[in-house]
């Protein structure tokens, strides 16, 4: 299990760099002219969101989720308020792009608000994006890692719909990590009690049995952007079809367009816990700028 703890930490990252280059571009069409089939990070474009960033970077999801890697590596547990000073210790000076989420958020801060009411009111998925580290941290106690999951969430991501589904893939990926096949994972947490209410109830069905569809059709009718009605059920339809492919996930999740980078961090930690370091070699993992640093984090951390 541990060693299926790291893949899916080291997943999550690597999904993220590999969007970079052609994150936010929602035109399939445009993607593969500019870049052909995108199988290992390449840079952004002079026109991208991202155009301060590198082959190998993460985007402004990444750079937070390494944010909070080395927040757990240095507390051993998660701290709310630890995690918010060096979150917004991030945005100083930072020289990539500043989502609304993250605008807001500051925003609320120089308001006087405290990390358990800063966050912004946003629907996007990144908020539920970042939680991967959690894993490695708690690989053997599901409530201490919703918990964390959803505070991290809110801090930045004060919505009902994103905090669930922090908690939903939470539940998943340790389920996963206990022997279970990610879409069966996905839709037995799906009929818990916890969820039977959520507003992302709605999002997992269609995401499930859209399995059988090309990545590309299927995220085009879900709608490939940031929303969590969009983001949701085209990240379930990358851990249902490609179960055994993760590579081939987080490919395809490129190649679909929008907002890639949500939708693959996402699957990438479900899939890499499925799969485990085997699943993880070559150029795409190699060619992660921050694979050292990551690499280190993950040996500091002792599931507890």
């Amino acid at each position: 299990m541990s060693d299926n703890a790291k893949a899916a930490v080291l997943a999550a990252f690597a999904a993220d760099s590999l969007a970079l280059g052609a994150h936010w571009i929602y035109d399939p069409e445009k993607i593969q002219a500019d870049f052909g089939r995108i199988e290992s990070p390449v840079a952004p474009g002079p026109d991208s969101f991202h155009k301060t960033k590198g082959k190998g970077d993460f985007t402004h999801y990444g750079d937070q989720m390494l944010v909070l890697f080395r927040s757990i590596a240095e507390q051993k547990e998660f701290v709310t308020a630890d995690f918010s000073e060096k979150w917004r210790a991030l945005f100083d000076n930072y020289d990539g792009y500043i989502d609304n989420a993250t605008r807001k958020t500051l925003a609320n801060y120089e308001k006087g608000a405290g990390p358990e009411n800063a966050g912004s009111s946003s629907n996007d998925l990144a908020g539920a994006a970042r939680i991967a580290p959690l894993i490695r941290l708690y690989p053997d106690d599901p409530e201490k890692l919703v918990q964390a999951a959803r505070s991290q969430t809110a801090m930045t991501h004060n919505n009902e719909a994103v905090i669930d589904a922090a908690a939903f893939f939470a539940r998943v990926v340790h389920a996963v990590l206990q022997g279970s096949a990610p879409a069966a994972a996905v839709e037995n947490i799906a009929e818990d009690e916890e969820f039977a209410m959520s507003p992302i109830s709605m999002y997992i069905g269609p995401g499930l049995k859209s399995a059988n569809e090309q990545s590309a059709d299927a995220i085009a009718r879900f709608g490939p952007a940031c929303e969590i009605d969009q983001a949701l059920p085209g990240t379930i339809h990358l851990i249902a079809r490609y179960e055994d492919n993760l590579k081939e996930a987080l490919v395809q999740s490129v190649m679909a367009g929008g907002d890639s980078a949500a939708r693959g961090t996402i699957a990438g930690m479900i899939l890499g816990a499925h799969l485990g370091m085997e699943a993880l070699s070559g150029d795409w993992i190699e060619s992660v700028n921050r694979i050292s640093e990551i690499r280190t984090l993950l040996d500091q951390i002792t599931g507890l």
